[in-house]
């Protein structure tokens, strides 16, 4: 199967140079299959989901709600149920700190580690507003990797949470989540998994994992952006209560009491992104067909071929080096501000993410305001690299 030709965004060029992206971690770029299924929905099935007896409302219902038991069996959750739709992980996490938090009391503390994104910072943060929850910060060793003594040492009477990413968004760092979780469970704590980074990187399995929550975003999986997913452990969602007000979520309304759908539809208020998210299944088309074998070797072979020639540029600080980290390359070099290399990579068509990459407290960590980050996914090639490594060494003498 002919990969690259699926993205024609690839084809590209910016200031009259071939594209080469270089943002992955960010947002994947996405197959004509997608933009195909979402042109088609827009045309023939645009209609309100479970809420049309006709017929084009009864075939995007069916079109959504395959594609929650698709994502179902892509993770391997227990039911459909499980499986709430959002619009990404950020608002996944944010369902959760809102709606678990709500059953928290003050003095309650939540485990995170310093690599967390901002999206699994700040909710916690904002639950603070109504509650005196404690924060809890897990630190890294020197290679990027966790330092699991440290996190068993934060557990004890007061923990009512772990939430911790699966993988960094910075260094690249694949936590051992299982092993996190298991760790909670011992003292019955459920756990968080933040896995925007992960699930189109390499296979995850909610129930191999045990994990209570686990988010994730369509746009980072070749698919529509505007669409995540939450998986929440059915008991849990049970007794927590609805994020969101409104149309869906409802059993019965009066003005003195309203009860609450089934699961999911109970954390599903408002009208769907039902065009997203029926195309999201075509992402997931393109990842099980491509397989997450051939993905994670495809990646894998570009970080070590870019970062083995990285490292010998003079100046050179890659921030990250952990076993079987993901194909994330951050790094900086000596005497260069990171914006004006990403500018100057910019003018030759190669795209890079410079800057805090929302991450800041890990930023103060490293000691640094920010870096450059090149990130790999299964479109890319050596030659790609190649032109990123030349308009590098391009780049740096201009800047030095």
């Amino acid at each position: 199967m002919d990969i690259r030709s699926q993205f024609p965004i690839l084809k590209r060029e910016v200031y009259g140079k071939p594209l080469v992206y270089l943002d992955n971690t960010a947002t994947s770029q996405t197959p004509r299959r997608v933009v195909d299924e979402i042109e088609r929905m827009y045309f023939t099935t645009k209609a309100n989901v479970h809420r049309g007896v006709f017929s084009i409302s009864q075939e995007a219902t069916d079109l959504q709600e395959q594609a929650r038991e698709r994502v179902r069996q892509f993770i391997n959750a227990r039911s459909t149920k499980e499986i709430i739709f959002t619009r990404g992980t950020t608002e996944a996490i944010n369902l959760v700190a809102a709606s678990y938090g709500d059953l928290m009391e003050n003095g309650d503390e939540i485990i995170l580690t310093v690599m967390e994104h901002h999206a699994n910072i700040v909710p916690w943060q904002l639950l603070g507003r109504h509650k005196r929850i404690i924060l809890r910060v897990v630190p890294i060793r020197p290679d990027g990797s966790l330092d699991m003594e440290a996190y068993r040492s934060l557990i004890n009477e007061r923990t009512r949470l772990v939430s911790v990413c699966h993988v960094s968004n910075v260094l690249g760092t694949v936590n051992p989540v299982k092993e996190i979780i298991a760790e909670a469970h011992s003292r019955s704590i459920p756990v968080m998994i933040d896995g925007a980074q992960a699930v189109s990187h390499m296979k995850v399995d909610v129930q191999d994992l045990d994990a209570d929550f686990y988010a994730f975003s369509s746009h980072k999986m070749y698919g529509p952006t505007g669409v995540g997913v939450l998986y929440g452990r059915e008991r849990l969602l049970n007794i927590m209560p609805p994020y969101q007000g409104g149309g869906e979520m409802i059993d019965h309304v009066t003005f003195e009491r309203t009860t609450w759908a089934e699961l999911p539809f109970k954390f599903e208020a408002g009208t769907p992104d039902f065009v997203g998210i029926a195309a999201y299944q075509k992402g997931i088309d393109f990842i099980e067909e491509t397989t997450i074998d051939r993905i994670a070797a495809v990646e894998h072979d570009l970080l070590e071929y870019t970062s083995a020639k990285m490292v010998e540029i003079p100046g050179m600080h890659i921030y990250g080096s952990a076993p079987g980290k993901a194909a994330i390359i951050s790094f900086n070099v000596e005497g260069v501000h990171h914006y004006d290399l990403g500018m100057l990579l910019d003018k030759q068509g190669v795209a890079v993410r410079t800057g805090h990459h929302c991450a800041q407290p890990l930023m103060h960590a490293l000691g640094i305001e920010g870096c450059v980050r090149a990130s790999f996914a299964v479109y890319n090639t050596r030659d790609e690299a190649d032109r990123f490594l030349t308009a590098l060494n391009r780049a740096l003498p201009l800047l030095q």
